[in-house]
């Protein structure tokens, strides 16, 4: 699986300060959790953009937004996603989200 521009690039960042955060990020995360065989990285990637958007995490979800894109999961079910939020994460949460869901998928053209 390729890595999203976004994280790539927040990697990268982050790397200066705390390399050991990102080889746990890289070994842990992206080399264990999300290779396990009980959900598929489509599932993981809906789930992973529900819960940004419920904790109001914009700066990690434009690299899920991406990473789900290029997992399967389509800009309709995106768009499903953050609605079915609204409801339970907040209204604002779900604004917040579908202003960078936009970005991302213009930028995805």
């Amino acid at each position: 699986m390729s890595t999203p521009r976004a994280a790539t690039s927040a990697r990268e960042e982050v790397r200066k300060v705390a390399p050991k955060l990102i080889e746990m990020t890289e070994k842990v995360v992206y080399g264990d959790v999300w290779e396990r065989p009980g959900l598929s990285k489509r599932d993981r990637s809906l789930i992973t953009v529900a819960a940004l958007i419920a904790m109001y995490r914009g700066d990690q979800l434009t690299g899920h937004l991406e990473r789900a894109l290029a997992n399967g999961v389509t800009k309709e079910e995106i768009g499903e996603v953050i609605t079915h939020m609204a409801l339970y994460a907040g209204w604002p949460t779900a604004m917040s989200a579908g202003r960078i869901a936009r970005k991302v998928f213009e930028e995805a053209r």
